[in-house]
């Protein structure tokens, strides 16, 4: 009977990440396709010295889970699909991305998953598309080393015999451990600092909103909520004082839906937390010499534009608007994976030493500009606040109807476009009509409401401005030539 057994499978190599706080993640594993053997794990991350709740072989077990029957899948070449797994009867849920790729020389299909308990399920649903995102860009990246590691490997080797000498692929491990070291830092953060998502104090104290007194704060708060706004609702606040920066991120959270609320994070009094892009709000702590320096790299990787909120000297600044957020974003990870493809050894291809020489893109470093458009909406529903006692429940209420008015004046002018363009067949007209029409002659005006329809309406932005901004890119390319 032992001869018709299968031969034991090799022991998978496992990297074991010391944290602090709680981590949601049970664990993350990279699984691949064996044409003998099926699914196989090649690695498995996680978390150090706490209670194991699952055994090396029962991960193995649902890492092999999401790779059953893909081995017939028909997928277009690049392609990276996202796939979410609940095995009720194992008391877990799986996030897995599945992709094709080169490795040593074989093309097969790759599954990088995330593991975490089935109790963690409402806690992680609203970090989704932030985790998926990350784990994507990094599966470019991935892709390109493992090609790189079979192109050097014939460089250096012109016989297939000098296979075995090679290093089974691990540049692909040393990449991927640099991304789900930071993921797991963040899904522990947000266990422990994620911003509630109901905020009573409102209605409770003169917290959040600052009551008689024109003060350098109060004009902080309006200007700070203007540019918020304009930016789909993201925004950073740094500073020294973790009361006050906690003070201004609840404040913001107040203009989230409940859902965007569980996708921000408090800043933490004793350390500071590293910036994460994909976040809503989020507090962060300047170091002892009173300076915080926003890595470049993972800004342009938000998904939105971002406000940057300094409460040590009440400064606002902004990130341009969404369409050109967009267009930056991506020049700039085309950039970024030309670079890693142009580099000759595994020090080059480095993340935090990348340096971008593509000719036809260079990114402004001073991503942050002055706010420049003035609104009359936040103002006026300030105005109208502050004149309320700080302890009645009406500043609730007052401002669930801001926030209604805000909704219907957005749905007003996705419906006043559709129409306009017949739902996408026709150019748009006249924009200054559209502020006519709908009272949006102001610039700040007309970007908050912008900036919501994008959320509800994904591509509008760029559709109204997108071509007029792509030519005026084309105009100055032209003229720097000269």
């Amino acid at each position: 009977m032992s001869s018709l057994c299968p031969p034991p499978s090799p022991a998978v190599a496992k990297t074991e990440i010391s944290l602090n706080g709680e981590l949601p993640l049970l664990a993350a594993t990279f699984a691949y396709w064996d044409n003998i053997l099926g699914p196989r794990v090649r690695h498995i991350w996680a978390p150090k010295n706490k209670p194991v709740l699952l055994s090396d072989g029962e991960i193995t077990f649902l890492a092999n889970h999401t790779l059953n029957g893909e081995i017939l899948r028909n997928a277009e070449s690049g392609a990276i699909d996202a796939k979410f797994f609940v095995l009720a009867e194992k008391g877990v849920i799986i996030v897995s991305l599945i992709f094709d790729g080169n490795w040593n020389g074989d093309k097969s299909t790759y599954a990088l998953s995330l593991i975490l308990p089935q109790t963690e399920l409402s806690f992680y649903l609203p970090l989704h598309r932030l985790c998926v995102d990350r784990l994507v860009h990094i599966i470019r990246k991935g892709r390109i080393w493992m090609h790189k590691v079979v192109q050097d490997f014939y460089k250096a080797f012109l016989l297939p015999t000098h296979f075995f000498l090679f290093p089974q692929g691990q540049s692909i491990i040393s990449l991927l451990t640099t991304e789900i070291i930071p993921l797991m830092e963040l899904l522990s953060s947000m266990k422990s600092h994620r911003v509630a998502e109901e905020i009573n104090d409102v209605k409770k104290k003169k917290k959040n909103f600052p009551g008689a007194g024109r003060t350098n704060f109060e004009h902080l708060v309006c200007r700070a909520i203007s540019s918020h706004l304009q930016t789909c609702g993201c925004s950073v606040v740094v500073g020294s004082n973790p009361e006050k920066v906690n003070k201004i991120v609840h404040t913001l959270c107040l203009f989230l839906t409940a859902a965007e609320r569980k996708c921000s994070r408090l800043c933490r009094t004793d350390t500071s937390f590293k910036y994460d892009s994909g976040l809503f709000v989020q507090g962060l702590l300047k170091d002892a010499t009173g300076s915080f320096v926003l890595p470049f790299r993972h800004v342009m990787y938000a998904p939105y534009p971002t406000t940057h909120i300094d409460v040590d000297v009440n400064t606002v600044k902004q990130m341009p608007p969404y369409h050109e957020h967009t267009y930056n974003q991506r020049q700039y990870m085309r950039s970024e994976l030309a670079t890693l493809w142009k580099a000759t050894s595994d020090e080059e291809m480095a993340p935090d030493t990348v340096i971008h020489t593509d000719e036809n893109f260079t990114p402004d470093l001073n991503v942050f500009q002055d706010v420049l458009h003035r609104d009359t909406l936040v103002k006026s529903f300030l105005d109208q606040i502050f004149q309320l006692k700080p302890g009645l429940s009406l500043r609730s209420t007052f401002l669930a109807q801001f926030l209604l008015v805000l909704h219907r004046k957005t749905l007003t002018l996705i419906k006043y476009i559709e129409d306009d363009t017949q739902k996408g067949k026709k150019p748009f007209r006249s924009l200054r009509s559209l502020k006519t029409d709908l009272d949006l002659t102001a610039e700040g005006d007309l970007n908050i409401i912008m900036a919501l329809a994008e959320k509800i309406k994904p591509g509008l932005h760029s559709f109204i401005f997108g071509r007029s901004f792509y030519t005026s890119v084309q105009e100055r390319d032209v003229l720097m030539t000269f």
